[in-house]
């Protein structure tokens, strides 16, 4: 396939994506994770069957990190919300502003990259790109999904079929809803050892009264030194 054709074809994969999610479409976690991982490989292939120069790897490299980022944000600033008992997803406005600045960074990293080296297929640059930057979108939207009510799908049935379920994404949503913190878990290991230390000096106090009253001597006398100092 040359590389025009190509080209189209990864600006209408892109349009298709754009509309679908502006438009809202279940968080479906074959579609979020696995897909771009395939364009980012075909990418790579593409792009390993020549030598290239340590020059343009990096930059590339650096063109991918950015993008990477960018695909968090766009993931941070996607709307999840539940609708038909299933998780959902929506593009809000400053989706769209992350995705322009997204598509300035890869036309103007394609034109310098040409300019470093003539040679390197661009449209393979570009699948690998778009297809990290997808893959960090759907990475961040997964993580704001595992946090919100609803079940996630992972595949949408064909043919009649039930909706295909992910028990990753489902133990990784229980988890989030039992927030099972270590420093919550040791702030309550500590009042609940506090409320035993009250309790049994309050047991002691009543087996023992005078010996509450002598600790309470002593407490009187400690407060009235600390007045004279």
């Amino acid at each position: 396939m040359s590389g025009s054709a190509e080209g189209i074809l990864i600006i209408a994969a892109v349009g298709y994506v754009l509309i679908r999610r502006f438009l809202g479409e279940p968080l479906e976690g074959k579609r979020m994770l696995l897909l771009p991982a395939v364009l980012a490989g075909i990418g790579v292939v593409h792009l390993i069957k020549a030598p290239q120069p340590a020059v343009s790897i990096g930059f590339l490299i650096a063109t991918a990190a950015l993008v990477a980022l960018l695909g968090v944000l766009r993931g941070i600033s996607a709307r999840v919300f539940e609708r038909d008992c299933l998780l959902m997803m929506r593009y809000t406005g400053t989706t769209l502003v992350l995705w322009v600045i997204n598509l300035g960074v890869e036309v103007g990293s394609e034109f310098l990259l040409g300019q470093l080296d003539p040679q390197i297929e661009q449209s393979a640059s570009s699948m690998f790109t778009i297809g990290i930057g997808l893959l960090a979108e759907g990475i961040a939207v997964l993580a704001k999904g595992v946090r919100t009510e609803g079940p996630i799908m992972w595949a949408k049935g064909r043919r009649s079929k039930p909706d295909r379920m992910s028990p990753l994404l489902d133990c990784l949503q229980r988890a989030a809803r039992t927030d099972q913190s270590p420093m919550r878990d040791l702030g309550s290991f500590a009042t609940r050892v506090g409320e035993l230390r009250n309790s049994a000096r309050a047991q002691q106090d009543a087996d023992d009264p005078a010996a509450s009253a002598r600790r309470y001597s002593s407490a009187c006398r400690s407060a009235m030194a600390g007045r004279r100092r």
